[in-house]
């Protein structure tokens, strides 16, 4: 009997990636995958319910995916993820061309509901919650052959005012250490060379079932492991970060020097009605520590304008920040007002167009800060990974670029490199926010 073809379109974080990729992995051995959606009998959309923006384009991308029935081959549609796990039943009556409905974490119910659905053709909505087995089991990645997401730990306890993410994800759950070491074994073994770490905050790891942070533990026990060379953290809010965590990023040779530090403002009156658990002073000392313990770390952060009670002042405070201490890379979004957030319900709501024309503005700021540090970067050698071949270049990003979100280096076809090849290449141009160079041999000086 020949095999239903499925597609899947992922949309949203690398959290959500993980989950799409265990999806694949559960349902591999009972159904084609596609990569083309017109091709696929089934198709599955893997959706974001973060902010509106997020939202409006899984709602979009499921419309779209809709007319795959009349136009192609597409007889079953299936959404899931963080949008129908908010909304559950709701979105099934807004879209009726939805045939199964799934939440979160219930991906292992995946094949049965199908077969459910073959059998009787009614619609299904599966939008229930549950714990169990949560970020375990083969993965079908469908990243570049050497590099891997893997994600620690499943929710969140932070509760920031702004965000639904614990109402969607529920509570922070570490995984246990040693199937999270036996995943990366298993991916070292099938070529994974650059495992990223990732979680809503990867510095909780190990409070709830260890009683204690061991991120800087776990990380030491992975670099042990043989084929990884490349180890990169993102998402440490800057107030959980341990001296023991800066010790390791300092030290083992293989964390790349690069963190994520999602510090949403820098305004002390914002953050306290952000909910966050610190303040400016302290943001300022963490990057300061950070930068003079591990020499020519890059620091990532994303960054919320508009927020509520948001003023001129704060915002020229936010300004001022990313002029001074020009991080390497920032992500700027303008405030989303989002339903059962205690944000949503406060006074001082910012106009959408000054929200837009601050987020304008910051990203106009940063462009500046990136170009003058990239020009400071000709000249410089550093170790690029190896993800693409474009006809005239080789693409690949040093330790300071997080793939997809940052920055690429373009190399010079000199040479025959394969992808995830690690190869020393020195900097002669550069573009906006990427940089060109060319590889150099044992020899070059």
């Amino acid at each position: 009997m020949e095999k239903y073809k499925v597609g899947m379109v992922s949309l949203g974080c690398d959290k959500n990636r993980v989950d799409s990729e265990l999806i694949l992995g559960s349902i591999n051995k009972h159904y084609e995958i596609t990569n083309d959606a017109k091709k696929a009998d089934i198709i599955i959309v893997n959706t974001c319910g973060f902010i509106e923006s997020a939202k409006q384009e899984s709602i979009d991308t499921i419309l779209e995916m809709a007319e795959y029935k009349n136009k192609h081959n597409c007889k079953m549609l299936i959404a899931t993820g963080c949008l129908t796990q908010r909304y559950g039943d709701e979105l099934l009556d807004l879209i009726p061309e939805i045939d199964i409905l799934m939440g979160v974490n219930d991906y292992m119910k995946l094949h049965k509901l199908i077969l459910d659905f073959i059998k009787d053709h009614k619609r299904i909505s599966s939008a229930s919650y549950s714990d169990e087995g949560i970020n375990e089991g083969l993965r079908l990645l469908t990243t570049k052959q050497h590099t891997a997401y893997v994600r620690i730990a499943e929710g969140c306890n932070n509760f920031c005012t702004y965000c639904i993410i614990p109402k969607i994800r529920g509570k922070f759950r570490s995984r246990l250490e040693k199937n999270i070491l036996d995943e990366i074994k298993m991916l070292a073994d099938n070529g994974v060379k650059e495992i990223i770490l990732i979680a809503q905050d990867l510095t909780d790891y190990g409070v709830d079932i260890y009683g204690k942070r061991m991120l800087h533990d776990l990380v030491s026990k992975i670099s042990k492991i043989e084929g990884v060379e490349w180890i990169r953290l993102l998402y440490c809010y800057p107030e959980e970060i341990t001296d023991e965590l800066i010790e390791e990023i300092a030290n083992n040779k293989k964390v790349v020097k690069y963190l994520d530090l999602p510090i949403q403002h820098i305004s002390s009156s914002v953050l306290k009605q952000m909910g966050r658990r610190t303040n400016k002073e302290a943001i300022i000392n963490k990057i300061e520590t950070l930068r003079a313990k591990v020499p020519g770390i890059a620091l990532r952060t994303s960054l919320i304008v508009g927020f509520p009670g948001e003023t001129d002042e704060n915002f020229e405070e936010l300004e001022k920040f990313l002029e001074e201490y020009k991080l390497e890379n920032v992500g700027v979004f303008a405030y989303s007002q989002e339903e059962d957030t205690p944000a949503a319900k406060m006074e001082g709501q910012v106009d959408e167009k000054v929200k837009i024309n601050r987020q304008k503005k910051l990203m106009a700021l940063q462009r500046k800060v990136v170009k003058a540090q990239n020009q400071l970067k000709i000249g410089n050698i550093y170790d690029i990974i190896i993800d693409g071949n474009n006809g005239e270049y080789y693409t690949g990003r040093s330790y300071e670029m997080a793939p997809e979100i940052d920055g690429l280096i373009y190399i010079k076809k000199e040479k025959s490199l394969n992808l995830g090849d690690i190869v020393k290449v020195k900097i002669h141009d550069v573009m906006e926010y990427d940089l060109i160079g060319e590889v150099l041999d044992e020899f070059s000086k």
